[in-house]
């Protein structure tokens, strides 16, 4: 068995069920929306108390259970640049952006990185009159480089 076909299988019992991620991260809980996500997703992993309860909500299967809890190969988009629109946009940002972000962070900060590891983020629904806002935060801790 691959953990794609788990997150096959995850997707379907959600389509079926008539869930949503929100409701479904509120159940499995112990961690925010955006990493029980992407867990489920099959881009990082759940805790063993995390992955009974997300395995009682899909009716999943003990080597599938178990597979929400292995380190898993990060990475899931299938072609570079991204064709869904909504990513699309946020290779765009960086694209666009990257450099800035890169000057002004270094500036700040110094030589160094921000760790998508020790990473935090959030996605909020913004109303505005003109048409509602996504407002995405991100917080990774820096790591500078160092000499050696």
């Amino acid at each position: 068995m691959q953990r794609a076909d788990v997150t096959e299988k995850i997707f379907s019992a959600k389509r079926l069920k008539g869930l949503s991620w929100k409701s479904i991260c509120a159940e499995i809980g112990g961690g925010s929306a955006t990493y029980i996500t992407a867990a489920l997703l099959g881009q990082m992993k759940l805790r063993p108390e995390q992955a009974a309860k997300a395995a009682k909500i899909f009716a999943l299967g003990e080597e599938e259970t178990l597979l929400l809890q292995e380190v898993p190969y990060r990475g899931s988009l299938p072609a570079l640049p991204p064709s869904d629109p909504l990513i699309y946009r946020f290779y765009e940002l960086v694209n666009v952006y990257g450099t800035t972000w890169k000057e002004l962070i270094q500036e700040e900060f110094g030589d160094g990185i921000m760790s998508a590891i020790d990473f935090d983020m959030a996605i909020e629904r913004q109303p505005d009159q003109k048409g509602d806002r996504v407002k995405v935060t991100m917080s990774g801790k820096f790591l500078t480089y160092k000499e050696y």
